[in-house]
């Protein structure tokens, strides 16, 4: 491969829900774009065209050789910046002896991104409806869950390290207070309990500087590739909420955030607005936020060269939906498929997701599709309807 003149950044993991898009956004920026990758594994971003893909050790396997390799990495690959696309890569990379610019957050910013019992005091403390939340803790009965059942039970960190091994948890619902400490005792990490909310999830995204954000966009959620609560397969882009800005603008001034960030939000039937979490790295659906004019990774690894930098107004873009082909398939599946159990009150219908999915509409686009790249897209839903075929086999 021919040597590139362009400044190379380092993105990681390879395999992350962003990743091709954050590429794809850093190659039309001007960037050479060198990933990394669990070693072992061969993600969709290997087949894009003039992106290189590296391995490295898997950290839930060893994390000591992960940031070691990935400081190789950057020893011989001389990136310009780092861009952290996922909690794993976000502790990893705060762990590298290297001054290479890390395009996402460091220091106290990294723990209050990877800790979401910082992230809910923070969160009463701006101003936002928080549900009610207490600690459980495994081996130990904890706090009594607030209020009536059933619970959210999730791990309090977004990635947990033992043994020198990283971890992530899966939260889960309890009905009755036993299951919460059954749940706790599974997760081996403190955990979250809050009241199980019913409503439509949201997210606000920007970029926050000396107490500014900018370039904010918002969307909601269109269907969740499982009707029972995952992340989502198709979204919408919809208005910002000003009294959202200001909870969100007393949020990051509080903990001295620069840089991009995601506010993810569960909007109840009654239109009010509940904090669930920050993600301080790139997210999931920067596809929507691409096809919108916003190139939020790119951004990202601007600030990180130029602390004074700043994005430029976002443009007047008309609303959009952007769907994932293969959470799609796994989504139209699991209502063919059919309720079980609790879930037959407020399963989809067949016929009206059939209708709603086949539907064509001018406004809609689709994540990691892009000219003379068919193979990604290819790749990219096959591995993702095959994953969750097997999950449930």
């Amino acid at each position: 491969m021919a040597v590139s003149d362009r400044p190379r950044v380092l993105i990681g993991f390879a395999e992350s829900l962003a990743a091709i898009e954050s590429a794809w956004c850093l190659r039309d920026a001007g960037f050479d774009v060198v990933a990394f990758s669990r070693a072992g594994r061969r993600p969709p971003l290997a087949s894009a065209r003039s992106v290189r893909v590296l391995p490295v050790p898997a950290p839930e396997t060893d994390v000591a050789a992960s940031v070691a390799a990935i400081e190789a990495l950057v020893a011989s690959e001389r990136p310009v910046a780092v861009l952290p696309l996922d909690d794993a890569a976000l502790l990893l990379c705060d762990r590298l002896a290297t001054t290479v610019p890390l395009a996402a957050p460091t220091g106290a910013q990294v723990l209050l991104a990877l800790d979401k019992r910082e992230q809910v005091e923070l969160a009463e403390k701006a101003g936002f409806a928080v549900p009610r939340t207490t600690l459980a803790h495994a081996g130990s009965s904890g706090e009594p869950p607030p209020g009536d059942g059933p619970w959210m039970v999730k791990c309090a960190l977004a990635a947990v390290e033992r043994d020198g091994r990283l971890s992530r948890p899966a939260g889960a619902v309890a009905a009755r207070p036993d299951e919460v400490r059954t749940i706790a005792d599974r997760l081996g990490a403190p955990a979250l309990v809050q009241p199980l909310l019913d409503g439509v999830g949201e997210g606000l995204f920007g970029f926050a500087a000396g107490g500014d954000i900018l370039a904010l966009s918002a969307h909601r959620r269109v269907r969740m590739m499982n009707p029972r609560g995952s992340g989502s397969s198709a979204c919408r882009s919809v208005d910002v909420d000003p009294e959202v800005v200001a909870a969100v603008r007393r949020f990051l001034t509080g903990a001295g955030w620069h840089g991009i960030f995601m506010i993810e939000l569960l909007r109840d039937r009654a239109g009010r607005p509940w904090f669930i979490e920050l993600n301080g790295r790139a997210w999931g659906s920067m596809a929507l936020a691409r096809r919108r004019g916003l190139p939020y990774p790119e951004w990202a690894v601007r600030a990180a060269l130029d602390p004074d930098w700043r994005p430029p107004p976002p443009p007047d873009a008309p609303h959009l939906v952007c769907r994932h082909l293969g959470r799609e398939m796994v989504h139209l599946l699991a209502v063919l498929r059919g309720a079980r159990g609790a879930d037959a009150g407020r399963w989809p219908s067949r016929g009206a997701t059939l209708r709603d999915m086949l539907r064509p509409a001018r406004d809609t686009r689709w994540y990691h599709a892009r000219r003379g790249e068919s193979v990604v897209l290819a790749r990219d839903t096959w591995a993702t309807v095959t994953a969750q075929v097997r999950r449930r086999v």
